[in-house]
C-alpha cells in the first residue's frame, strides 16, 4: 500500500537552518496534516528521544517515515559505523519505520559555499571498497528488519549517473536504494530520471519525489555556485509545478509495475519566503494521487 510522505526541510532547512526559522514547529506538523500527509521524515525540530518523536508526531495524526543519517564509512571502519548508527536505528524501530535513509557525508560538499562541479569523486577501487563496506553495514541493518536506502545526492560521491551505476554495481543485494528523482535530474544535467529509475527498480525502497526548476539548475552549474545557492534561489520544487522540468507520471507507472508498496515522500527545499509551504506542499500531494490513480498505483 503507497503512503504518502512529506519533509519538514519544505518549512524549516537543516543546512541553511535561517530558512524558515520564523515557522513554528506546530504550524509545520499542523499544515502537514491538514494537507492529508500519512507521515513525515526527520528534520532538525523533532527530539532525538524516539518516545518524543512518536508522540509529537502522534499527536497530529503523522507516522515518521524515516529520518537522513550521515555516514562517515570512508572515514571510519564499518564496526564503528555499526556502533554510531544503532541509536538511529533504535529510533526507526520504535517508530515502525522500514527504512534507513543513508548518504556518505564524512566528504560531502552539499552544505560549503564552493562550485557545485567540485563534488568529490571515488576512483574505480575506491568505490568498489566503499561499497563493500557499505553491504555490510546494511546487511547489519537488515538483521534488525531495516533496509539501508542509499540517497543519491549533489555534492557527494554518489551524484551522476555513472556514479550510481558504479555504486549499485559495488553493493547488493542487501542495500537498497532510495530513488530521488530531483537529485537524480540534477546530477545528471536534465536527462530523464526514469532512465535510472527503471534500471534499478528492483533494489528501490523509497521514493524522494523531487521536482527541479531547469533554469535555474542550468543556471548555477553555469556560473560556479553552490548547492545551498540552488536551494535558495528555488532550484527544487515540487510535483505539478508548471516550472518543474520533471514529469512525474511515467516514475510513478514503473512503481506500479514494479509492485512498489512503499513511501512516496516528497522532499522538495525552498526558500518558504519566497514560495509558501502550503502550498506548494498542496499541489505536490494533489499532483502524486492524481498522477497514482491514472497509473493504478495504489
Amino acid at each position: 500500500m503507497i503512503q504518502y510522505g512529506t519533509n519538514p526541510i519544505a518549512w524549516a532547512n537543516d543546512d541553511d537552518q535561517s530558512l524558515g526559522a520564523h515557522i513554528p514547529t506546530e504550524q509545520i506538523l499542523g499544515e502537514a496534516s491538514e494537507i492529508g500527509f500519512d507521515g513525515i521524515e526527520n528534520g532538525h525540530r523533532w527530539p532525538d528521544d524516539k518516545e518524543e518523536l512518536k508522540q509529537l508526531l502522534g499527536n497530529h495524526g503523522l507516522k515518521f517515515v524515516s529520518g537522513w543519517y550521515s555516514l562517515n564509512l570512508l572515514a571510519q571502519s564499518v564496526e564503528d559505523e555499526k556502533k554510531a548508527i544503532q541509536p538511529h536505528l533504535d529510533k526507526l524501530k520504535h517508530n515502525g519505520c522500514k527504512v534507513c535513509i543513508a548518504c556518505e557525508t564524512s566528504n560531502t560538499i552539499q552544505a560549503a559555499d564552493v562550485d557545485i562541479s567540485t563534488s568529490p569523486v571515488l576512483s574505480e577501487t575506491g568505490m568498489k571498497v566503499f561499497g563493500a563496506k557499505m553491504e555490510e553495514l546494511a546487511e547489519f541493518c537488515a538483521g534488525q528488519g531495516i533496509d539501508l536506502v542509499y540517497h543519491h545526492h549533489m555534492g557527494t560521491v554518489v551524484e551522476t549517473p555513472d556514479e550510481i551505476d558504479a555504486f549499485m554495481a559495488a553493493t547488493g543485494p542487501a542495500t537498497k536504494l532510495l530513488f530521488d528523482a530531483g537529485h537524480c535530474y540534477f546530477g545528471s544535467k536534465g536527462e530523464d530520471p526514469a532512465l535510472i529509475l527503471e534500471k534499478y527498480i528492483d533494489r528501490v525502497r523509497h521514493f524522494h519525489a523531487k521536482n527541479v526548476r531547469p533554469g535555474v539548475m542550468k543556471d548555477i552549474r553555469n556560473t560556479g555556485k553552490s548547492f545551498m545557492d540552488g536551494v535558495r534561489a528555488g532550484v527544487f520544487t515540487v510535483p505539478g509545478d508548471e516550472e518543474g522540468g520533471i514529469d512525474f507520471t511515467p516514475l510513478l507507472k514503473i512503481l506500479k509495475d514494479a509492485g512498489y508498496a512503499g513511501w512516496i515522500v516528497i522532499e522538495a527545499e525552498q526558500d518558504p519566503v519566497a514560495r509558501n509551504p502550503f502550498h506548494y506542499q498542496s499541489l505536490g500531494l494533489k499532483t502524486l494521487k492524481t498522477a497514482a490513480q491514472e497509473v493504478d498505483l495504489t
